[in-house]
């Protein structure tokens, strides 16, 4: 039988998988992003400025490098 409503007792929920899900959404966002916007980049410079192939290609290459630095996980600080 269902327990009642009086029966919750905060923080006692093994919240684990939520917790998974909400990191894997985030990262795929993240990472998604990044390479939505190196793919914009490259199209962008090669089709619609006179960069051409490699200045796109070179373009979105550094694009791509820098977002790895900037949202690569950093460590946790000790407490």
């Amino acid at each position: 039988m269902a327990e009642s409503a009086s029966d919750f007792h905060r923080g006692d929920m093994n919240i684990t998988e939520q917790v998974r899900t909400f990191h894997m959404f985030n990262g795929l966002t993240k990472w998604g992003s990044l390479v939505m916007a190196t793919l914009i980049t490259l199209l962008t410079l090669w089709f619609c400025t006179g960069a051409g192939f490699v200045g796109a290609a070179v373009s979105a290459f550094v694009l791509f490098a820098l977002g790895v630095v900037f949202l690569r996980d950093k460590p946790q600080d000790a407490h």
